[in-house]
């Protein structure tokens, strides 16, 4: 046993110590594999940060109601004495005898983007009181809240970057109405950020709502009580409601448009994949030809056949790691951390967002890297074992 490892050792160190007599050939196939890790890397970079955005949207402690039958907040409504029973439900965090309930509105408004100067669609939500402790993630970066009553916004740093016209002081005219901006805000790197917030009853009357909502967000006393909590308001002959935890609903929301992404990316990357397994094979190909010498004067002086297969193998998958690893920390370099927005299906508005090149990308784009050079150096390395050896040595 321990020969045929020396054997392998021996052929694979000989077959590498040849790669910069085919360096043109073997360069080729390193950046074919690299471009493929680069592609797939960045392309579902763009998945993994949307979902990650919406992910950190939501808390297990708190939850989301809707109407009962509605996919999205732009279906839902409630009417304010709904929204008082949702209120009063048990299972809801409290802070001086009042519930951690905010009751929203949600409206689409139309500003001129940054980057293509259209309009795009951004979303204006009217919060109830309680929004800032049932969000306890929004933090204000720049100027103040706003006051109640008031036509007064504040803008979400996400917003802020994809949307003209939204830096703290300066007014914003939507339709016959004139806003204040008066403050920014993070929000944990959620969708939130991507929004404009104001008083509820004052959207309400901007946009002649009367006294309807279409969503409530509360905050329970435990992530444990929101079974309690859906029980009661499920149970309720006056309510007709879908209770969800906000993790769930975000979730939810990101599902479709990550997996269309997805989609595309392991589809653009299957095609690169093709490209460069045929690049890989014409490598190896040439490797076996232009050594069939040697491999045959090795065969005859004894070495098997495993460890001449072996060494073709190990050549090839070294090159598509090597081409894999390339692309893969360029893909690192140019994604990680841009920022861009999409289209959220659901409520047909835009959603600022980081593209997020995380460890497991890394790591499947390195094994894709592998799969091709496995894959690409299994046949010539097939073909190099059959090779005869009476005819191979006397070839010139």
């Amino acid at each position: 046993m321990s020969n045929w490892f020396t054997q392998v050792a021996a052929v694979t160190a000989f077959s590498l110590r040849t790669i910069a007599q085919r360096r043109g050939a073997v360069l080729a196939t390193a950046v074919g594999v690299a471009g493929v890790a680069m592609v797939f890397v960045g392309v579902l970079s763009i998945a993994a940060g949307f979902r990650g955005t919406m992910r950190s949207s939501g808390a297990p402690d708190v939850a989301i109601i809707l109407r009962s039958g509605a996919d999205g907040e732009m279906t839902s409504v409630f009417d304010r004495t709904e929204t008082q029973l949702i209120a009063d439900a048990p299972g809801l965090a409290r802070t001086g005898g009042t519930p951690q309930a905010s009751a929203e509105l949600f409206v689409i408004i139309n500003l001129p983007s940054k980057t293509t100067g259209s309009d795009a669609n951004v979303p204006l939500r009217g919060v109830g009181p309680a929004a800032f402790t049932v969000r306890d993630n929004v933090k204000l970066v720049a100027g103040r809240r706003f006051e109640p009553g008031r036509n007064e916004v504040i803008v979400g740093v996400g917003a802020s970057r994809s949307s003209a016209g939204l830096e703290v002081g300066r007014k914003l005219r939507l339709g016959t109405n004139e806003w204040d901006i008066v403050g920014l805000f993070t929000a944990g790197g959620g969708s939130a950020e991507s929004e404009l917030w104001t008083d509820a009853t004052v959207l309400q009357n901007a946009y002649q709502r009367g006294s309807s909502f279409q969503s409530v967000l509360a905050r329970l006393a435990s992530p444990e009580t929101f079974q309690i909590f859906k029980d009661a308001l499920t149970a309720n002959p006056q309510l007709k409601v879908k209770v969800q935890r906000q993790t769930e609903f975000y979730e939810a929301q990101s599902g479709a448009l990550t997996g269309f992404i997805e989609g595309i990316g392991f589809f653009i990357a299957a095609m690169m994949a093709l490209g460069a397994l045929f690049g890989a094979l014409n490598t190896m190909y040439t490797a076996v030809a232009t050594r069939v010498r040697e491999i045959a004067t090795l065969r005859a002086l004894g070495f098997g056949a495993g460890p001449v297969v072996i060494s073709v193998l190990v050549e090839s998958l070294l090159v598509s790691i090597a081409g894999g690893a390339v692309g893969a920390a360029a893909a690192y370099v140019a994604f990680d951390g841009f920022t861009a927005s999409t289209l959220n299906w659901q409520s047909f508005s835009q959603v600022a967002f980081a593209f997020r090149v995380t460890p497991a990308l890394l790591l499947q784009a390195i094994f894709l890297s592998s799969f091709i050079g496995l894959l690409g150096g299994l046949f010539p390395a097939l073909r190099a074992a059959k090779v005869p050896i009476a005819a191979a040595l006397r070839e010139t």
